[in-house]
């Protein structure tokens, strides 16, 4: 059988409730072939795995979701050396079940010895100067937010456009606000979507907050970049410009 393993390998953390660990990834694998080999590491099986990447140098999660998880690949996202992938459950019911944490001989390494170490988070973050180790981290941050909102100009983002939520072609929407969302980690502005169908994580509120009206689970807040304006009808209220001559 041939290996799916590349030169192109990626070292990432995968972490959930029950365990922790260092693994390398593919870009070339479906989301179907990473949940299969998440499922020895966490006890979660793929049905039940929902899995949220998140950046060494962000705090906001994305998640590695598709329509058709057996085709679409991992490539289609961010995956920088030492990204963690968090995989929770939809059923915990239907997860192995592992001994308590308490229950596990652990050893925990001095702090001055780890830092010493060449091949580790902390020693890429301090090489690449990452997070707290980026000398011009507010001047990043700065940048980081001003390119937000040139995103948000140049897209034409603006409340009450019609959109669509990559990498999906069916969530769709109407922008209802455009701003920051001090409720929600990270910096720079979000943008917050009425859905059309009840697919969405809010009901337009974070943290007791309300930025716009909706029924609960039609709201959601995603990054501008995640956002396309169009002329994106409803699904199934869509029509054949050939039929409209024909009654």
């Amino acid at each position: 059988m041939t290996s799916l393993a590349t030169t192109r390998d990626v070292p990432v953390l995968v972490v959930s409730s029950a365990a922790s660990a260092e693994r390398r990834i593919n870009p070339s694998w479906t989301i179907s072939q990473l949940k299969s080999k998440l499922e020895s590491v966490t006890g979660i099986p793929p049905s039940a795995q929902v899995l949220n990447l998140r950046l060494p140098d962000r705090q906001q999660a994305t998640s590695i979701s598709a329509e058709d998880e057996d085709s679409t690949k991992l490539e289609l996202w961010f995956l920088p050396p030492y990204a963690e992938i968090h995989v929770e459950t939809t059923d915990p019911a239907s997860s192995t079940v592992l001994p308590p944490s308490s229950a596990v001989p652990k050893y925990e390494m001095p702090v001055e010895i780890y830092s010493s170490l060449p091949d580790t988070v902390l020693a890429y973050k301090k090489s690449h100067q990452i997070g707290r180790f980026d000398p011009h981290a507010p001047e990043s941050k700065e940048r980081k937010v001003a390119e937000m909102w040139r995103e948000i100009d140049a897209a034409a983002i603006a409340v009450g456009k019609r959109c669509v939520l990559s990498p999906s072609t069916t969530r769709r929407g109407t922008v209802a606000y455009v701003g920051l969302v001090p409720g929600i980690p990270g910096i720079g502005p979000w943008v917050g979507i009425r859905l059309d169908e009840p697919a969405g994580k809010n009901d337009g509120s974070v943290a007791g907050q309300r930025y716009f009206e909706c029924d609960p689970q039609y709201g959601v807040f995603v990054r501008p970049d995640r956002v396309e304006v169009g002329d994106w009808k409803e699904l199934g209220l869509e029509e054949d410009d050939d039929d409209l001559d024909e009654i």
